[in-house]
């Protein structure tokens, strides 16, 4: 875009071909092993309804800001008004306050998705910056104005292959009932997302099972109602493509009760009642483990996120609702009950593939070597530990991820990456996971640590960016 060209060499992007990686042995890994793999994301949270449309954007605000909570915390973090966030800003005004926050987060990783994802959708050369930012809003608008910019031209501009959403049960599916995959050359499905018919204590509890109600026919009075309109949801997001499921929980609850307990804490919860925390616990335990058994039934994945301490800033969680921008963190006790239920259902051989995911780098040894617990010769990698989630889907954290499972686990029958993002322009993470894979594997090969062997390494990087997840999922 010569629009934005300066003379000077300090302007001029550093996503170079060899972009992270460090030598030889890396670079060749990337480009003929790993480049090339189509991205299988088999957990976003990208809106169906602008697949199917094959919406076309008004703006890069729109496209790239909108819901984008990473970018809001560093914007907040430097001072810019909210206004210039969430508020009533124009989508220009919201975008070049983006562009001046940009320098100020060198050493984030948010530096190099930004420009990763500036070079490889828009063939941007420059540093984003409040120079640079006015130039570059209007020549990235009048791209997305094209057909080639549309969502479906944005997803074959990094080969994507296969997109998996995430639905609550309620959602009828209409989006990807009408979806074409032929005619968008694209996959999509989707993953059921059960939560708030498991979260008891929530204040909402009792209206979303009426509302559970209504979308299953299943009148829910008692614990029994709620597992059959529970069922009925699974055989219906079945009949229409779903393979996997996904929880989003603190931790996997393990406070085991008879089933005539577990029927009358439901009944003392559906009349109005608040559980205690250890009543709570053994509701969350029985139904975990009734959907742990039908995902086995029905042969699908489930998948555990597990570990964020969510809304902090109840003061800011109030003013603008949840996933803004105030969550982090937490230090819950996670080992024993993650064994207790995947024991449980193990034990009665209806234990589904499994992925886990932690937000705690404090507990990567726990995930490593709880996932050998359960891999039983069954299936090639049945007991996944996902890839590095959130606040630690960055170079430190991947690396880290890779050398845990390495150590304590076979790296080589790993899924990879996903994005978990509701934003059309963050594919290039895939990328950006392969090539902090390469750079790993390349070091190792010219210190001597692992043969000088192109081949062997390089299937098994191309196994990592690809074919382990097209084999895992079936998709």
């Amino acid at each position: 875009m010569s629009s934005t060209k300066t003379s000077s060499h300090v302007n001029s992007t550093f996503i170079t071909d060899n972009f992270l990686l460090q030598n030889k042995f890396a670079e060749d890994l990337y480009h003929y092993y790993a480049a090339s793999q189509p991205i299988i994301d088999y957990h976003n949270h990208l809106p169906p309804a602008e697949i199917l449309a094959d919406h076309q954007f008004e703006n890069l605000t729109q496209v790239w800001l909108k819901g984008d909570h990473y970018k809001w915390r560093a914007m907040r973090a430097l001072g810019i008004d909210e206004r210039f966030i969430t508020g009533d800003a124009t989508d220009e005004e919201k975008f070049l306050a983006w562009a001046k926050t940009v320098p100020h987060t060198l050493r984030n990783p948010l530096y190099h998705w930004t420009h990763l994802e500036l070079k490889r959708y828009f063939d941007i050369d420059e540093l984003l910056n409040e120079e640079t930012g006015p130039a570059i809003y209007k020549e990235v608008n009048r791209k997305l104005q094209t057909p080639e910019y549309s969502v479906h031209g944005l997803l074959k501009k990094m080969n994507v292959e296969t997109v998996c959403t995430t639905e609550d049960p309620l959602d009828s599916l209409e989006f990807h009932k009408a979806f074409d995959a032929k005619k968008a050359g694209l996959k999509m499905s989707t993953a059921f997302r059960p939560d708030k018919a498991i979260l008891v204590e929530a204040d909402t509890y009792n209206a979303y099972l009426d509302d559970l109600a209504d979308v299953s026919g299943v009148p829910i009075d008692a614990y029994e109602d709620l597992k059959e309109a529970l069922r009925k949801r699974i055989e219906y997001f079945n009949e229409n493509g779903c393979t996997l499921c996904d929880h989003g929980l603190n931790y996997v609850s393990w406070e085991p009760a008879s089933e005539e307990e577990v029927k009358q804490l439901f009944k003392k919860r559906r009349g109005g009642a608040q559980l205690t925390h250890l009543e709570a616990e053994q509701f969350k335990t029985a139904i975990l483990v009734f959907l742990g058994e039908a995902y086995h039934e029905f042969g699908w994945v489930q998948q555990f996120h597990l570990g964020a301490l969510r809304n902090n800033n109840k003061r800011m969680l109030s003013q603008l609702g949840p996933d803004t921008g105030w969550d982090s963190i937490g230090d819950y006790k996670q080992a024993e009950g993650l064994s207790n239920f995947l024991n449980a259902l193990d034990s009665k051989d209806k234990l589904a593939k499994t992925i886990i995911y932690n937000l705690n780098p404090a507990d990567n040894e726990i995930f490593a070597t709880m996932i050998g617990n359960f891999n039983d010769g069954s299936v090639r990698g049945k007991v996944q530990w996902g890839s590095g989630w959130w606040f630690l889907d960055q170079k430190d954290g991947m690396e880290k991820q890779l050398n845990a499972l390495s150590n304590m686990g076979l790296v080589s029958c790993f899924i990879g990456m996903l994005t978990d993002s509701r934003s059309f322009l963050s594919f290039p993470r895939h990328e950006y996971f392969r090539r902090i894979l390469c750079n790993l594997l390349g070091k190792e090969m010219a210190a001597g640590e692992i043969p000088k062997d192109m081949n062997l390494v390089g299937e098994m990087v191309a196994n990592i960016s690809y074919h382990n997840a097209k084999n895992y999922f079936n998709f």
